[in-house]
């Protein structure tokens, strides 16, 4: 089946309602992110049983998707998808909203056994038996004309999604598993995944509980301003600054331009365009009452090391049992987490609350009843 190229919005008009009616429809989507702050979307692909298309948004320009979203916010239509969440962040900022519902092919494989991060390629030759090209991964999808041999590559990444999702979908429906399934690929729609709020992005960085307290508010700070500098600019924020800056400054905290200066990795130019904002963060930090935003965990102990790996021990048997990838059921920060005394609400919820909690707190409860020996 040969793909429809849409590039006038009369086209994509027809198009969508051609596609209304369906029960389901496959979906992708080509972008460029490494020059912006958002991603710049280039293509998207739909499928449904007897239409492949692909739609042009930089033919379409403007409003011209209008037609498109409205398609993806239909609440009847089951969205496809495969390792979607990178896809429904593209479609949260054109419209600040989450198509749904979505079906994630990535995470359905994982309820039959397949490994939880297997690629689109891997599992379509694993279903289908098809070797896909996958010469055109990293082209500039920005670029125009598109050859015929990228239209080929775009098309086949919807093409084979169907049969994918149709043998997926039988067989956990077999297993009594779909409710599993949504219940996961419920939590990709939720809206707060995809909104990056300044006052939050100090949450991206690693290691700062290596900084005293005065440090650890500088650098919330800095992540902050640079996250708003970022947006407004549409730039990626380490062209800003990157991280090791951000971390520097926050470990010297200098107050003045030629503190800057000294600064190991900040450039002469950042210097110049974004010093005193830089200087007005710190400042603003060192007024602020400092707050210990990354906590400091002890490792664990052998004790607790022990109990983890039993713990996970138990976890890779339930799994080959119920042939379910092990990352599913629980993950090694989800077990850390039960050993320190916390209770990953994941665990406790849905049907991992009748299959996987307690056996774990099965295992959990002796050590929580003789603390001392741990």
């Amino acid at each position: 089946m040969s793909a429809e190229l849409i590039t006038e919005p009369a086209a994509l008009s027809d198009l969508c309602r051609t596609l209304a009616g369906a029960e389901w429809i496959a979906v992708d989507t080509e972008f460029l992110r490494e020059r912006t702050y958002s991603a710049r979307l280039c293509l998207v692909q739909v499928a449904s049983h007897d239409v492949v298309a692909i739609i042009d948004p930089l033919a379409l320009r403007g409003d011209g998707l209008a037609p498109l979203v409205e398609l993806l916010d239909r609440a009847a239509l089951r969205k496809v998808l495969h390792a979607a969440r990178q896809d429904l962040e593209v479609f949260h900022d054109l419209e600040q909203r989450v198509p749904a519902p979505v079906f994630d092919t990535q995470v359905a494989a994982a309820y039959l056994g397949y490994d939880d991060q297997i690629g689109y390629a891997a599992l379509v030759a694993a279903l289908t038996g098809v070797t896909l090209d996958k010469a055109h991964t990293r082209a500039d999808w920005s670029l125009r004309p598109l050859s015929a041999a990228q239209l080929q590559y775009a098309a086949d990444d919807v093409h084979y999604l169907r049969p994918v999702y149709e043998a997926l979908h039988e067989q956990l429906a077999q297993r009594g598993r779909l409710a599993w399934v949504e219940e996961d690929c419920r939590r990709l729609t939720e809206a707060s995944l995809y909104r990056n709020d300044p006052a939050e992005a100090w949450r991206r960085l690693r290691g700062g509980a290596d900084l005293a307290p005065a440090g650890q508010q500088a650098l919330c700070a800095l992540a902050e301003w640079r996250e708003r500098e970022a947006q407004s600019r549409n730039l990626p924020r380490a062209w800003v600054l990157r991280d090791e800056v951000l971390f520097e400054l926050a470990r010297h905290l200098p107050e003045t331009t030629q503190g800057l200066a000294s600064i190991r990795g900040l450039e002469d130019s950042a210097r110049r365009r974004h010093g005193e904002a830089i200087l007005a963060s710190i400042a603003t930090a060192r007024q602020a009452e400092a707050v210990e935003r990354w906590p400091r965990l002890l490792p664990l102990t052998p004790a607790q090391n022990a109990l983890a790996k039993q713990l996970m021990s138990r976890i890779r048997e339930l799994a080959q049992q119920l042939a379910l990838a092990p990352a599913v059921m629980a993950t090694r920060r989800d077990v850390e987490r039960l050993v320190r005394g916390a209770e990953p609400a994941q665990l406790f919820h849905g049907w991992r609350a009748e299959l996987v909690g307690p056996a774990l707190v099965a295992l959990l409860q002796p050590a929580r009843e003789h603390p001392a020996s741990r």
